[in-house]
């Protein structure tokens, strides 16, 4: 992303590289300062828009200033000794537009210190063609858009990982509504277009959890089902995706396959049944699993919540960081960003839904009405005992 400079930095005197964006707003600024009738032309921008502070304050001066009557200076090198001698000179017309860009300078001062009377003429010899506004404001709306889809995706990113927060599925939940009520503002503004899909590849996998504990936690839920079967029918809301470890999404798979077709569930039943699904390695020792799914402990729906509630934190997390690289992709354009992070954000919504059904409790006959409404409760907050499995 490109650097923003502080609001007092002279942008124009900074030695840089800049995106293409960046000439785009010079090009916008130059054709307004030159000729602000046109911003009659400019639609769907603001003042935050634009990736500079210097700009945003040329930019919101303009809008500000009402713009002059009488037509345009054309002798730009006049205009500008007379505004920096603060003298306007010369015919009615060209007075006028001085008066004006005088304005629009000390205006934008208050909020950018670094802008000058040469920053301004700078801005108006960037721009290659006045009558090419509406093209530069699009230009800059779509970089806006990919900016604040970015800002919005680290904002997951940044909620689903934070262990402070008393509820943080809800939480990150809330803030993938947020991110898909931006995607959709951005799609109306930009009107689908044919063409690809993005092809930005998905970021690796990052680790938001700890391994010991989850598998720990797995590993009991496994067990007790083993033991109590009948409770996993009470659990349909939980997925062998929701497993951090494979050996461990495979058993439970194989387990809830033997419940489903109403045979018996023991330890070996389970482990025959996961090695006729291939869920068994050469590594895993059948002597290791009939140990530990023989030591039920704790309640099966309790650590099947904190499964769930793991895994969509880690599918929020992998969410927003799909849609950050999406951004970071120059290449994609704001058809490809709303198509590729609307398939990003599909990937919430099964899990959004069994973890509503996980957390909401069952209404009763006499109760169905008032508990439909009730919100869903916290997940749990404090781990299962771990010692006995401790291996």
């Amino acid at each position: 992303m490109p650097r923003t400079p502080q609001p007092d930095e002279d942008d124009l005197a900074t030695i840089t590289s800049w995106p293409p964006v960046y000439y785009a707003e010079q090009a916008l600024l130059g054709a307004l300062l030159s000729d602000p009738q046109h911003l009659a032309d400019v639609t769907g921008i603001s003042p935050e828009a634009f990736s500079t502070a210097a700009h945003a304050a040329v930019f919101a001066a303009i809008c500000a200033v009402p713009a002059p009557a009488l037509a345009k200076t054309t002798d730009y090198a006049a205009a500008f000794a007379a505004l920096r001698a603060q003298s306007p000179s010369g015919p009615a017309e060209h007075t006028e537009h001085i008066v004006w860009l005088g304005k629009v300078l000390t205006t934008a001062r208050k909020q950018a210190r670094g802008v000058t009377a040469a920053h301004l003429h700078g801005l108006i010899s960037a721009c290659p063609n006045p009558r090419h506004t509406p093209a530069y404001a699009r230009i800059i709306a779509a970089e806006s858009a990919r900016r604040r889809l970015r800002k919005a995706a680290a904002r997951l990113v940044h909620t689903a990982r934070d262990a402070s927060l008393p509820h943080p599925v809800p939480a990150a939940l809330a803030e993938a509504d947020t991110l898909a009520s931006l995607v959709d503002k951005i799609a109306a503004a930009f009107p689908a277009r044919p063409g690809p899909l993005p092809r930005t590849p998905a970021p690796p996998p990052a680790p938001l959890h700890d391994g010991d504990e989850a598998a720990q936690e797995e590993r009991l839920l496994l067990a007790t089902c083993t033991a109590r079967p009948a409770e996993v029918e009470q659990m349909r809301w939980l997925t062998p995706e929701d497993f951090t470890h494979p050996l461990h999404a495979g058993l439970w798979q194989s387990l809830t396959a033997l419940v489903r077709r109403d045979v018996p569930v023991d330890p070996v039943t389970v482990i025959w049944e996961a090695q006729q699904r291939g869920a068994l390695s050469a590594a895993d020792d059948p002597r290791d699993l009939l140990i530990f799914l023989a030591e039920p402990d704790v309640s099966a729906p309790y650590l099947g919540e904190r499964i769930l509630h793991r895994a969509a934190l880690i599918t929020a997390h992998h969410v927003g960081r799909r849609i950050m690289a999406f951004t970071d992709d120059p290449a994609n354009t704001p058809y490809q960003l709303v198509v590729g992070s609307r398939r990003a954000l599909a990937e919430l919504t099964a899990i959004r839904a069994r973890w509503h059904h996980a957390t909401t409790p069952t209404p009763t006959t006499g109760s169905r009405r008032r508990t439909a409404r009730t919100a869903p409760r916290p997940p749990p907050t404090t781990a299962p005992p771990t010692s006995r499995i401790a291996r």
